[in-house]
């Protein structure tokens, strides 16, 4: 037994998704294989683009560099695993391992939920105070709330796993989840779940509804603001800049605001589709966030297109 809990369980095992045959396993590995390789290619790029290019050192871009670490952090805490699960049938993980995942897996994605929010605010005073948007809105300040989000995002993830990991786990250890999350890992414990879901439902609405009421506002007085302008060719001007920010805020709250509260209002769904929900909302994003960055952002695309004109001329 345990000395940090009372549990028999000395490991998890990491399912992935139920109902794959194993004659699928290796087309599975290599599909995750692909994707976490896209993701570290692309995100790798913006950071070298990043260093490499005083342009890009503007309020914008810092955030985009920090959601960019965020996104490396969690395909990397996620995918090597289920990855290895596929190819070498190596789905067991650790006690203490398991929670350390399930920790990393909220945090990073609160930091983000908190990094969206700081970009929805920059847009906000760069488009209705455009103005004040120098003396608002600096390389320092921005600095100061980056690392703010950081600094905030472990509270709330730091007491799922406080109330969690003593709980009694004593029967099954199979996770029906391709990493181990908050849900998946309570729900294996020998004891009443709901004082600790509800809880956990509570902290996940503050981080995803919290920054996410924020955002609504702010691109509620773009759009007030954005209509006060002369002409048409300015108003879509305007509202060009924040495209590419309301696509990445789209892509990370709409299917995680779906999947929370469809489990709390009776929506059932069979755990594979479930599963496959869960991993598309959360390892596609990290994949195409680059491609928004470099073909929604004016200054990376200018600085994608002058490089590529360099190395092509003779």
């Amino acid at each position: 037994m345990s000395l940090g809990n009372h549990s028999f369980v000395t490991e998890f095992v990491i399912v992935g998704f139920p109902g794959l045959q194993s004659e699928f396993y290796g087309l599975a590995s290599a599909v995750l294989l692909i994707v976490y390789c896209c993701t570290l290619i692309g995100n790798i790029a913006v950071l070298i683009l990043f260093a490499t290019h005083n342009i890009l050192h503007k309020p914008m871009y810092i955030i985009i560099l920090n959601l960019v670490v965020s996104d490396v952090l969690f395909s990397t805490t996620t995918l090597p695993k289920i990855i290895a699960r596929y190819w070498f049938q190596a789905g067991a993980i650790s006690f203490f391992g398991c929670f350390l995942q399930m920790y990393l897996v909220h945090y990073f994605g609160s930091v983000t939920s908190f990094l969206l929010l700081i970009m929805a605010l920059d847009r906000y005073v760069a488009i209705c105070f455009p103005l004040r948007y120098p003396m608002i809105i600096k390389n320092s300040t921005i600095h100061i709330l980056n690392a703010t989000a950081w600094i905030v995002a472990k509270a709330c993830p730091l007491m799922l796993v406080i109330r969690a990991y003593p709980l009694p786990y004593c029967d099954s250890n199979t996770i029906l989840q391709c990493f181990c999350d908050h849900i998946s890992i309570t729900k294996l414990a020998c004891t009443d779940r709901a004082p600790y879901s509800f809880p956990a439902f509570v902290t996940a609405m503050v981080v995803l509804l919290g920054p996410l009421v924020f955002i609504i506002f702010s691109y509620c007085s773009i759009i007030v603001a954005v209509l006060k302008i002369v002409g048409t060719k300015g108003r879509l001007k305007t509202l060009s800049t924040c495209s590419g920010q309301l696509i990445i805020i789209a892509l990370y709250y709409l299917p995680r605001c779906f999947i929370y509260l469809s489990s709390n209002i009776g929506i059932i769904f069979s755990n594979d589709l479930r599963i496959v929900i869960i991993m598309l909302y959360s390892l596609l994003p990290p994949m195409i966030n680059p491609l928004i960055y470099c073909f929604k952002t004016k200054d990376i695309k200018q600085t994608l297109m002058k490089r590529f004109k360099r190395s092509t001329a003779p």
